[in-house]
């Protein structure tokens, strides 16, 4: 709690934008951040489709339409850069221009063109980053970060905020492609025979995580939800299961991908690349065996930021950050957000409720966005709220927890029924969570009429279990308050617990 207390007391210090730009084999990208802090925020982003990396594994150069396309892009970023007054700029290259002949002479005019110099990163350097890139969008992250771009593809274990030793294989969706002439089944073995030398490395994954990064992969787990018709469209965080993964990855391999449901959300440039990509994770999930896949929006370029920061902003949770810095900037009393983490925390203890450290994050995050939404009009206070929510930038939220988080303040404002929501945002929170939620709601409910949303009053009015009894304590001095609107939400607490509500007035 102490930690929660000092992140959303504090003030937004986050400062003037920073940059990244990211020269890889297959897109040129530039992301903007709000500034430098736990829990970026992008602000602006942009890619270019220049593929630098075709032809290179078989020709040994990068594609000379390939490179001026590539120099336009950067040149462009420039200016961006400018208009919106950057800090920093950091800019990246990777694979292809590592691997490419003419290399250097293209990263001496890509300095001139974007007006920055050029961190060429070495396989290992670009595994670290990505690793760290994991490490600042999940929460307590454990097993293995596979990064596939267009001309390699980087494998390196994570256990929480520690990065094993990293390997780098020339997998890449463009490399692939090349190198197999555009045979499918000849890229197979290629790949096959890649993962089967480097076994120590699958051996470790086996029923852990695996962190799916890259472009290719998070358009694979779009047309799977598409085809699942999952409800929430948000990369991050998404979870595959490994039986389910293959069956769908068999299918793209083997069907025309026009015929893909929701393939139009897909960039043409790309589509060749899924069948390569869906590949390379068929043979990591059958040779390492993963409990999970889980799609992960962060990558090189946020580790590359988190790299930036210093050892106590590192060990900040990056979900309770975020959820810091939407308090203070939304709330009517920031405050009263830290109040409402701790008043809470104080009536589930006195339930002798048991919280997971998941759980108590989670509560702690939703207290911290209870008042979000209250500019909205009265009417559409929960379904703004659910909508900011549920679809917001949060690193180290999975969806069930977004799901959580959503239903929490959307039934604070439009009460306890379940039937008031739509059943597939209560399936994706599971029946745990979504009465989990429901009871934080209640207590929510039971302390903004006392507090009204200001600091220093809850405080005064202890609200705990006693027995069979829920028991609202208050001063004389807010007496008044205990009316027949705060009795009935007394009620809906009680009702949910099978336990009585009392006020007791001092």
């Amino acid at each position: 709690m102490q930690a929660v207390s000092q992140e959303a007391q504090g003030r937004l210090k986050i400062g003037r934008p920073v940059a990244i730009i990211d020269i890889g084999s297959n897109s040129v990208r530039l992301v903007a951040y709000e500034g430098l802090s736990r829990a970026v925020t992008p602000i602006y982003n942009e890619k270019v489709l220049c593929g630098l990396g075709r032809h290179v594994a078989t020709t040994g150069r990068l594609d000379d339409e390939a490179v001026d396309r590539a120099l336009r892009a950067l040149a462009r970023f420039r200016v961006l850069c400018d208009t919106m007054h950057v800090s920093e700029v950091f800019v990246l290259a990777t694979a292809a221009a590592r691997d490419a002949s003419n290399g250097p002479a293209f990263l001496e005019a890509a300095a001139e063109a974007c007006g920055q110099p050029i961190s060429l990163l070495s396989g290992a350097e670009e595994a670290r980053a990505s690793a760290l890139g994991v490490i600042a969008g999940f929460h307590a992250p454990d097993g293995m970060v596979g990064d596939m771009g267009g001309g390699s593809l980087e494998l390196v274990d994570v256990r929480g905020s520690r990065v094993g030793q990293g390997i780098t294989m020339p997998l890449g969706g463009l490399a692939l492609q090349d190198v197999s002439g555009g045979s499918l089944k000849r890229a197979q073995r290629i790949v096959r025979e890649a993962l089967e030398r480097a076994p120590e490395y699958l051996e470790d994954l086996h029923g852990r995580t695996f962190y799916a990064v890259g472009g290719t992969w998070r358009a694979l787990a779009r047309l799977h939800q598409a085809a699942r018709d999952y409800p929430l469209h948000v990369m991050h965080g998404y979870i595959i299961d490994p039986d389910d993964g293959l069956d769908f990855l068999h299918l793209v391999e083997e069907a025309d991908s026009k015929t893909l449901k929701d393939i139009e959300s897909i960039s043409e440039a790309r589509r060749p690349l899924l069948a390569y990509g869906a590949i390379v994770l068929e043979e990591i999930i059958r040779l390492g065996e993963p409990k999970e896949v889980a799609i992960s929006a962060f990558g090189v370029r946020e580790g590359v930021l988190f790299d930036r920061l210093d050892p106590e902003t590192r060990e900040r949770d990056p979900l309770l950050a975020a959820a810091s810095d939407l308090n203070l900037l939304r709330s009517r009393s920031p405050r009263h957000g830290v109040e409402l983490c701790q008043w809470t925390e104080a009536f589930i203890k006195s339930l002798g409720l048991p919280e997971t450290d998941n759980d108590t994050r989670l509560r702690q995050a939703a207290c911290l966005l209870a008042d979000i939404g209250w500019r909205a009009h009265p009417d559409y206070r929960g379904e703004q709220s659910l909508n900011l929510i549920a679809y917001g930038a949060f690193a180290g939220l999975d969806h069930p927890g977004r799901a959580y988080l959503a239903l929490s303040i959307f039934f604070r404002h439009e009460g306890l029924s379940p039937d008031k929501v739509s059943s597939r945002i209560k399936s994706l929170a599971g029946p745990r969570l979504l009465e989990r939620a429901r009871l934080l709601a209640a207590l929510m409910r039971i302390a903004y009429p006392v507090s009204v949303a200001m600091e220093g009053i809850l405080p005064q009015a202890p609200l705990t279990a006693r027995g069979s009894q829920i028991v609202l304590s208050l001063p004389a001095g807010l007496g008044p308050l205990a009316n027949e609107r705060l009795s009935g939400r007394l009620r809906g607490l009680g009702k949910l617990l099978n336990m009585d509500p009392v006020v007791e007035i001092h």
